[in-house]
């Protein structure tokens, strides 16, 4: 399996789907109330990549099933993601995503959590509605999984002594299992053998793991602009990221007691002084690098699959994850 993109994008072979995605998203979204209204609309219209959505479809294309169904599910997967952006956003108590104030920044925090639960519960009515036992089964486990990883990384705050097994914990829990439940959704709904449907759910559990790398890299390497958050947001919020717990295992004793201060305490104020120590011992490269591992694992995990285009769109997708500034 070669680690280089198809000349085919991913984006333009879903591009169909996903217009069909959007149209389910904005008819579910309907609600009588109209601050749900308002909220959900914000925030769903600011976009974002919709990787886990355009993940399921480009599954169950490779698998050959064009069913109305996989939209439909696409967007409750959609709308589980967008429901932990809420939660999250007041967890961290943060002002900008995607380049827009929050929702929690705009509305208020009681808001955004209570519309965070109308989406989740709006989400479950549409899986219900599948008549499929282990599409609910898969879904209502992913969800409950996410929730734990968000209490792990609550647990970790502002700890620089979690080891990098415990961050990685809280990546497969908090990120990778929506990832792995979207490709393993793909596999069900096409009826797929057993094997196919794991190895679908391995591709998507890595792929998911490399992304959150990446996005945990960023916070020391890209910008507010490229990102649509502040930089050193991870920091200020005390969380012990990859890129910090390598640059304090490689730093010399007075840097390892810098960044320890700077987690403990949420502190940015030295957070150039921070971001050179991060590069100059290597633990963004050594970030990268870990997210290049999980990315070759996906790539291997597709030789399940039946060569097509969609297969090559797949490869894409996971190069594309670890390549990107935003």
């Amino acid at each position: 399996m070669t680690s280089t993109p198809s000349p085919a994008s991913y984006r333009t072979l879903a591009a169909a789907d996903m217009a069909e995605v959007d149209q389910v998203i904005h008819r579910r979204l309907a609600s009588q109330v109209v601050l749900v209204n308002q909220i959900s609309h914000y925030i769903v219209s600011a976009g974002g990549k919709r990787v886990r959505p355009m993940l399921l479809l480009l599954i169950s294309g490779a698998l050959g099933n064009r069913s109305s169904e996989r939209h439909e599910l696409a967007a409750v997967v959609e709308f589980i993601h967008t429901a932990t952006l809420l939660h999250d956003d007041v967890v961290d108590e943060s002002d900008l995503r995607r380049g827009r104030k929050t929702a929690n920044a705009l509305f208020g925090n009681a808001a955004s959590v209570l519309v965070g639960d109308f989406l989740y519960s709006r989400a479950f009515q549409m899986m219900v509605s599948t008549n499929r036992m282990r599409v609910m089964e898969i879904l209502a486990e992913a969800t409950n999984v996410i929730a734990e990883g968000e209490v792990l990384q609550l647990i970790n705050m502002h700890d620089p002594d979690i080891s990098v097994d415990d961050y990685l914990r809280v990546i497969e829990y908090k990120t990778a299992k929506l990832f792995e439940a979207s490709a393993r959704l793909g596999a069900v709904i096409t009826d797929a053998p057993a094997e196919v449907e794991a190895a679908c759910a391995d591709y998507g559990r890595a792929l998911g793991t490399a992304f959150q790398l990446i996005d945990d890299l960023l916070d020391y390497e890209g910008s507010t602009a490229e990102l649509g958050k502040n930089i050193g947001d991870d920091l200020r919020e005390g969380k012990p990221t990859l890129p910090l717990l390598v640059a304090m295992q490689r730093g010399t004793p007075e840097q390892a007691a810098l960044i320890r201060h700077a987690i403990e305490h949420g502190e940015v104020e030295r957070m150039a002084q921070i971001v050179e120590i991060v590069k100059a011992t290597g633990a963004l490269d050594a970030t990268r690098e870990a997210a290049q591992a999980q990315v070759d694992q996906a790539q291997r995990s597709l030789s399940a699959l039946p060569s097509s285009e969609w297969r090559e769109a797949l490869l894409q997708l996971s190069f594309d994850s670890i390549h990107r500034s935003s």
